[in-house]
C-alpha cells in the first residue's frame, strides 16, 4: 500500500501502470474505500484540449469532484473497490 496522506489518513492516490488507472482512496462513512479512475475518462473529461496531460496531476487537480463521484456511487450501492467510469464524472448541465 502506498505511503499515507497525512491531511486525510488514506493513502496517497498512485498511478497503476498495468490498469492504465489513478488509484485512490476515499473516506466515506468513516470506511475508507479504494477506487480508480482510468486515464481516458481523466483525458476526455478534464483535458480533452491537451496531447501531454498526467493522469495523476490530472486527478489531484479534480479531487474533490472525483471523490464526491465515488461516494455518490458507494451511496447508490456500490462496493470496493469503486471504478469510476465516464458517466460517474461527466459534466453536469447548469442549474
Amino acid at each position: 500500500m502506498p505511503n499515507s496522506n497525512a491531511e486525510h489518513d488514506l493513502p496517497v492516490a498512485f498511478f497503476h501502470e498495468p490498469s492504465d488507472s489513478v488509484r485512490f482512496w476515499v473516506r466515506v462513512e468513516g470506511q475508507e474505500v479504494g477506487a480508480s479512475i482510468g486515464r481516458h475518462t481523466l483525458h476526455y473529461r478534464y483535458e480533452p484540449q491537451r496531447a501531454d496531460d498526467d493522469p495523476l496531476q490530472t486527478y489531484q487537480a479534480h479531487a474533490a469532484e472525483i471523490e464526491a463521484a465515488v461516494q455518490r456511487r458507494v451511496a447508490g450501492g456500490s462496493i470496493e473497490p469503486v471504478m469510476l467510469r465516464d458517466p460517474d464524472v461527466a459534466a453536469r448541465p447548469a442549474a
